[in-house]
């Protein structure tokens, strides 16, 4: 079964939240503010968007995400604003903050819950089971993250047909210093090898400064930036052309690909298809056809 259908099946058991005991129903908060990107996606998935009142600024997808209320970057939270949506519940990722903002979100007597730790692209599916806990759908949750682990263990079945396993260096920002580059540990790691690449930059743990000694050693085929990032710095061509970057193997060849943010970094129920995305962008043609990619 398709990711899409395995995905209906579980807005259709999501919907049945209806059917629930009334004291149940009491207890699922109608109105949900979100510091997440990835939180916000799922709630989203799970057909409960009616219910969200808020949300942060790294909440950028769907679409419709973008025109609810906003109070702030996820670490630089508005204790103000989100009180200002008058939320009955928050759900926070593990990195929302600042802690002072949190403690006066709790002392003001807002139910907060914060996810869980996502190590891995495993751990995904417990985070999406958490967000039908908080929000009164255990059943669509549970739903989801079965259709999550399906779509998931599909896609690994075919990456793992490919042979091609290219040296990916993951810049996250750039600068006229040293470029900050993503080691083990971090999104970018876990979405390079779930794809069938090679973290160039794995010798070193999350994210750190790379000075062009190391990026040469570091030989990556393919420089992979995110696509606001790059557009900031007048695009992938432009980036190419630096200096560090275009000594190395991925500079001479011109090989640089680009993703949106929170597909490639958000570890949310869209992971499957960010290693897919990914996949495409790094691997052969004809191999990528034969992997059913």
């Amino acid at each position: 079964m398709k990711y899409a259908a395995l995905l209906a099946v579980a807005l259709t058991l999501s919907a049945g939240i209806g059917a629930a005991s009334a004291e149940e129903a009491v207890a699922a908060p109608a109105r949900i503010a979100v510091a997440g990107g990835a939180l916000t996606e799922i709630v989203f998935t799970l057909g409960h968007e009616e219910r969200l009142v808020g949300v942060d600024t790294t909440s950028s997808w769907p679409e419709a995400a973008r025109a609810l209320p906003q109070f702030g970057y996820l670490r630089r939270l508005s204790a103000e604003g989100v009180l200002s949506t008058q939320p009955d519940l928050l759900l926070a990722s593990p990195d929302a903050g600042p802690p002072a903002a949190i403690e006066i979100l709790g002392a003001a007597g807002l139910r907060i819950a914060t996810a869980p730790e996502t190590r891995n692209l495993d751990d995904v599916a417990e985070k999406i089971r958490f967000v039908g806990d908080a929000i009164g759908d255990p059943v669509g949750g549970a739903a989801l993250a079965e259709a999550y682990a399906t779509e998931l263990a599909r896609v690994r079945d075919a990456v793992a047909r490919i042979e091609d396993r290219p040296r990916i260096l993951f810049i996250l920002t750039l600068s006229d210093g040293a470029p900050l580059v993503g080691g083990a540990g971090t999104g970018a790691d876990e979405v390079i090898r779930e794809a069938g690449g090679v973290n160039a930059a794995a010798a070193i743990d999350g994210y750190k400064p790379m000075n062009r000694e190391a990026m040469i050693a570091a030989g990556p085929e393919i420089i992979l930036m995110t696509d606001a990032h790059s557009d900031r710095l007048g695009g992938m061509e432009e980036v190419m052309a630096r200096p560090d970057i275009a000594i190395t193997p991925a500079g001479r060849a011109g090989r640089g690909v680009e993703m949106d943010a929170l597909l490639l970094l958000g570890m949310g129920p869209r992971a499957p298809e960010a290693v897919k995305t990914l996949a495409r962008l790094i691997h052969p043609p004809e191999a990528l056809s034969a992997a059913g990619l």
